[in-house]
């Protein structure tokens, strides 16, 4: 059990998610959201927009925001991968899963059946579940690397030859899908690979807190997880 542990109202709770990687979570959820509405109607455009072409920015204002959002992301990614070295073992967590441990393979599968109704015992963790750790890792973190290498590569079609944007990924990406549409069609893509892992990280926050008596929602607020019954914890995550 991790050393910060107290009792409030006779319910154990424990300090898991620090200040700095809660900021991270919410900033980087806003940002997605963004992403998401701007990207969707850069990807579908609407059919036109009232009055002359020239007293019109409005896509130009979507655009501009979806790259300013983009890039609050990949700044938020940075530093995410910073609180993975430097922050705390749950920090770790979503970059580092913990691929080689035999009882976490064992918890990824008790979740999934867990969250497939074939048990109806569920486990208390002081950080992720296996399972949610282990999706967060393939769909949030590596779906955020395929969105921004996709994403740069695309704006530097934008910026140009000479751009570090360019140089750095359009420069190769491109070549490597086979042409720029292509690259569109991925990142599109992506975006509804997202949409899937939000939904479902959602879906998952909310079920976890009303069924496994275990605080989800309210943890990423305060950064104090608590727990509703005395079940032991399962705290060996690493």
């Amino acid at each position: 059990m991790a050393n910060t542990e107290v009792t409030r109202d006779g319910q154990q709770a424990v300090y898991v998610y620090e200040g700095s990687l809660r900021l991270w979570h919410w900033i980087n959820a806003l940002a997605i959201f963004t992403l998401i509405g701007t990207g969707y109607f850069i990807g579908s455009p609407m059919s036109s927009v009232p009055g002359e072409a020239s007293e019109n920015f409005f896509f130009g204002w979507i655009r501009y925001i979806h790259f300013s959002a983009a890039y609050i992301m990949i700044a938020g990614f940075v530093f995410r991968l910073y609180l993975a070295v430097m922050g705390n073992r749950h920090s770790r967590e979503l970059v580092f899963p913990s691929f080689t441990s035999r009882k976490w393979w064992a918890g990824v599968w008790h979740e999934l059946k867990w969250y497939a109704f074939l048990t109806k015992e569920p486990k208390k963790y002081v950080g992720h579940n296996p399972l949610a750790t282990l999706a967060m890792h393939f769909m949030l973190f590596w779906g955020t690397i395929f969105m921004i290498v996709t994403g740069l590569a695309l704006y530097g079609e934008g910026t140009g030859m000479g751009s570090w944007q360019y140089e750095w990924f359009s420069s190769w990406v491109i070549p490597l899908f086979g042409q720029s549409q292509d690259v569109h069609t991925w990142h599109h893509l992506g975006m509804w690979y997202i949409i899937c892992f939000v939904i479902i990280h959602i879906y998952a926050a909310f079920r976890e807190d009303v069924m496994s008596r275990q605080s989800m929602v309210s943890t990423m607020i305060s950064g104090w997880r608590t727990f509703k019954d005395n079940r032991p914890v399962d705290d060996d995550t690493d």
